[in-house]
C-alpha cells in the first residue's frame, strides 16, 4: 500500500510539473476589470498596441451549455494579444521559425470560489538569446500591471 501511495504521489508531482512547464502564472489582488485595465495600460505605456482580446471565458461558458457541460472553469477569462515590431523582428531575424511565438499573449482570468484574486499567465519561451527579449518584455508588462 505504501508503495502504491508513493507511485501515485510521484505521478501527481510529475503531472503538476509537466503542466507548469508551459506557462508562468502570477496572482494579483484586485478585481478583474481593474487588473485587465492595468495590463492594457502597461502594454500601451511601451508604445505597443493591443491587437485582439479573446473572450475565452465567454466562449467556454457558451459552448459548455451546447456540450451539456455545467462546470464553470473561470469567472472571467480573456487573452490579450499584442506585438512589438522591434522585438519581433530581432527574434525572427535570428530564426524565421520563431514566427510561431508572435503575436504575444497574456491571459488574465479569475477562478470560481477565489474572489479578489486575478491571475495573469504567459507562455514560457525557450531559453535562447533571441527569445530572451520577448520573455523579458512580457514579464515586465506583467510586473507593471500587478504593482
Amino acid at each position: 500500500m505504501a508503495r502504491l501511495i508513493a507511485v501515485l504521489l510521484g505521478l501527481l508531482i510529475a503531472l503538476s510539473a509537466a503542466a507548469d512547464d508551459g506557462a508562468s502564472v502570477v496572482a494579483a489582488k484586485g478585481i478583474f476589470a481593474d487588473v485587465k485595465e492595468d495590463l492594457v495600460a502597461a502594454i500601451e505605456r511601451r508604445g505597443l498596441v493591443v491587437n485582439f482580446v479573446a473572450h475565452v471565458g465567454d466562449m467556454l461558458e457558451r459552448t459548455g451549455r451546447d456540450l451539456g457541460k455545467t462546470k464553470r472553469v473561470y469567472d472571467q477569462a480573456e487573452v490579450i494579444e499584442f506585438c512589438s515590431a522591434t522585438v519581433s523582428r530581432a527574434m525572427m531575424e535570428a530564426d524565421p521559425q520563431y514566427l510561431v511565438y508572435c503575436p504575444y499573449t497574456i491571459a488574465v482570468y479569475t477562478l470560481p470560489g477565489k474572489p479578489g484574486v486575478v491571475y495573469l499567465a504567459q507562455r514560457k519561451y525557450p531559453r535562447t538569446a533571441a527569445l530572451k527579449p520577448v520573455a523579458d518584455l512580457i514579464q515586465g508588462i506583467i510586473a507593471d500591471a500587478t504593482k
